[in-house]
């Protein structure tokens, strides 16, 4: 810009609307979220993550998928979580045995 480029070309060029550009130009602090946020109502304690853990390194389980674990024990009526639940807990928790 200081260089002589006009204004709605630079813009163009570099992606940003005209709006973003003149919302910059008029508050330089950072605005950007980092707000504490309220966790969610339905997350896992964390012994509700301990527990699909434990039952993850049983023998019984130890090689099997989470797509096979919780059918399993859907089948002897137990309940711990979803099958992307179990993925986002080992994932969570990769390497740590």
């Amino acid at each position: 810009m200081a260089s002589g480029a006009r204004l709605p070309i630079a813009l163009t060029e570099a992606g940003l609307s005209k709006r973003t550009w003149r919302r910059w130009q008029t508050s330089r602090e950072d605005k950007r979220v980092s707000a504490v946020r309220p966790s969610p109502v339905n997350q896992l304690s964390e012994q509700e993550e301990q527990q699909i853990l434990a039952v993850c390194h049983q023998p019984d389980y130890a090689r099997l998928p989470p797509s096979q674990i919780v059918p399993a024990l859907a089948d002897k009526g137990i309940y711990l979580a979803s099958e992307s639940t179990f993925y986002r807990v080992l994932r969570r928790h990769q390497g740590e045995i």
